[in-house]
Formats: C-alpha cells, structure tokens, sequence
C-alpha cells in the first residue's frame, strides 16, 4: 500500500515540484493552493501525511491544522514554511505539527523527514513505486514481476528504482554512474550495460515484456 500525501501550498511553482518529486519517490500525492476543500477531503479519502505552508491565503496554516484536529482529524502534518524563527517554529508544534521544514528547503532531507515521520505513524505502510506489472517495495527491499518476487542484488535494486523513479525518461550513462554507483571516476560506461543487461534478464527472462529501452548514444528508459 502506497502513502498518500496532501500538499497545501499556494506557490504554484512549488507546488508542481512537490507533486512532481513526491510522485517521484513512489507516494501518491493530491495538491491544494489553499485549505479550502480540505476538511471535505479527508471525510472522504484515507490520507496519511499533510504538507502544510504556514503562509496560505485567507488563513494562517497552523490555524488551518487547528481546525481539523478539532474536528477529530489526526492527519500527520509537516509545516512547510519561510517562518525560521524559534518562537514561529514552537508555534507550529504547539498548533498540531509534527515536524517542520523552513523554506529555502533541500528536497532530499524533506523526502527523509516524510519517510521518519511516516515510520513512526504509519509502520504498516510499505513504499512503493509500480510500473505496469513491476513494483518495487523500497521499506522491504522487495521487487516483484506480475506478483512473482524476482532476487535482485543490491545494486540492481537501486539502478531498477532509479529507472522507476524517472520512468519514460532516458537517463545517460553517466547520469547512472552518478546516482547509482555514486561513481568517484572509478567506474565506466560499459559498467553501466553490464548491469542493465543483468537486470533484464531477472526482471524479463524471456524478453517479452521489454521494460527497458536502450536509446543508441544516450542510455536507458523505462517503458
């Protein structure tokens, strides 16, 4: 089962990178540019995290976030805010929130904030990312082909999540070594095609599901 997480947040710039690097790393994500459907929302849908921006339109949104706890809603929230200072930040966990992130804001520690928070409130959902029939359980380091659980090494787990995580978009060689082997000039491009041949040969034995593609010159997709 997959997290889901609403982002109220009126910058809509921001916003789209939010909805855009959540879905990235496997959550299901719904975005609001204000508070104002929200209460309707979680009446009806099972939501396990709020990203809330403390400055939204017509309403303070810790006060936001008080409103809902009154009214019974225990959603974890994590504040997402340019207010920095101490007395601002007491503030917002006196309010209801359970951790808080200040605006400029780095989007890997927001994304481990979210999976900590997410351990200690919700230890029984499992992250994962799917791509047609592939799913990849990050918590439980599983992967599974039409339900079928398929062994992987370690690095193949990893290069196979880096694909999923940028599915229908050509990643270089280069670009894998960076993230994948996290690469000090010690590896090659041929490393690369070493393993994304292993790696298909696990997840597509027989070679007819062709999960992924090899753009000449460039590198792999997922499709």
């Amino acid at each position: 089962m997959v997290a889901t997480i609403v982002v109220i947040e009126d910058e809509e710039d921001l916003l789209e990178l939010l909805e855009y690097q959540l879905g990235k790393a496997g959550y299901d994500v719904i975005g609001f540019k204000d508070g104002e459907n929200i209460e309707q929302l979680l009446g009806e849908e099972s939501i396990d995290l709020l990203i809330v921006d403390r400055n939204l339109p017509g309403m303070e949104g810790s006060d936001l976030v008080v409103q809902l706890r009154r009214l019974g809603f225990m959603v974890p929230v994590i504040f997402l805010t340019a207010k920095s200072q101490e007395r601002e930040r007491l503030e917002g966990f006196r309010k209801g929130g359970d951790d808080y992130i200040t605006k400029p804001f780095n989007m890997d520690e927001l994304l481990l904030r979210i999976r900590a928070l997410l351990k200690r409130t919700k230890p029984d959902l499992i992250e994962a990312l799917q791509h047609r029939d592939l799913v990849l359980k990050e918590a439980s380091h599983q992967v599974f082909v039409e339900g079928r659980e398929v062994e992987l090494t370690r690095l193949e787990f990893n290069l196979l999540r880096e694909l999923m995580r940028n599915k229908q978009v050509v990643l270089s060689r280069d670009y894998l070594l960076e993230h994948v082997w996290q690469n000090d000039g010690g590896f090659q491009v041929k490393t690369v095609n070493v393993a994304i041949k292993r790696l298909k040969e696990k997840i597509d034995p027989d070679k007819s599901r062709g999960y992924i593609k090899t753009v000449r010159g460039t590198g792999y997709t997922l499709i």
